[in-house]
């Protein structure tokens, strides 16, 4: 029965978030589900079937991806009632994916090693290369400059400040993704962070190369 709702929940997730173009694809649902099921595995934890049904539908009631915030929770609870799986697990899976999300920064204390590993995995795709390209995808979506010299980086803001206050690409990397390497639950992501931690920071060192034109 799992396996046959993996497959439902696979289904609704590539055609809810098929065509989308801000980097919430179905491959980036696909890599966070690997990697959440790859460090649940290194850390043995977990229950898999809650992690792989949170991490393919994180990101089916976020408020960025949907008409309302109030729109995406509906669309999330209407799937999950009509799978055949029982109350409790509806709601380890729904805490889960409400519990992960950034959010500006604020620390959503997390309830279970199955929210620290989808967490740690959706995480780890937002930062290294893929991470990069990511959010240049984002910010041309939502209309922002790739870097505006003018604009100074926000250490602290509130949700609603977060999502829609004037920034950059460039400074999202400073706002959100060079923070995540120190914000990870498993030592197993950690490890996997490092790499793309270090990319990152070499890429906004040749960026700032160019920009000044400088290369």
């Amino acid at each position: 029965m799992n396996g046959k709702n993996i497959y439902i929940t696979e289904n609704f997730v590539r055609h809810t978030l098929g065509e989308d173009s801000t980097g919430h694809d179905w491959y980036h649902i696909e890599r966070v589900r690997k990697n959440a099921l790859y460090i649940a595995e290194k850390e043995q934890r977990g229950d898999l079937f809650i992690i792989e049904m949170a991490a393919l539908l994180h990101d089916i009631p976020d408020e960025k991806l949907n008409a309302s915030k109030e729109a995406g929770e509906k669309k999330l609870s209407d799937f999950l009632q009509d799978l055949e799986i029982q109350e409790a697990a509806i709601t380890r899976i729904s805490e889960i994916i409400y519990s992960i999300s950034f959010k500006g920064g604020k620390n959503t204390k997390l309830l279970s090693p199955e929210a620290e590993i989808v967490q740690d995995a959706d995480r780890l795709d937002a930062i290294g290369a893929v991470g990069i390209a990511r959010a240049f995808a984002y910010g041309g979506k939502k209309g922002q400059a790739i870097y505006d010299p003018g604009l100074e980086t926000r250490n602290e803001m509130t949700e609603e400040e977060y999502r829609h206050g004037k920034s950059s690409s460039i400074n999202h990397f400073y706002e959100k993704l060079l923070k995540l390497k120190e914000r990870l639950n498993t030592d197993t992501a950690i490890n996997m962070a490092k790499e793309r931690h270090q990319f990152m920071e070499e890429y906004l060192q040749q960026f700032y190369k160019e920009w000044n034109g400088q290369a």
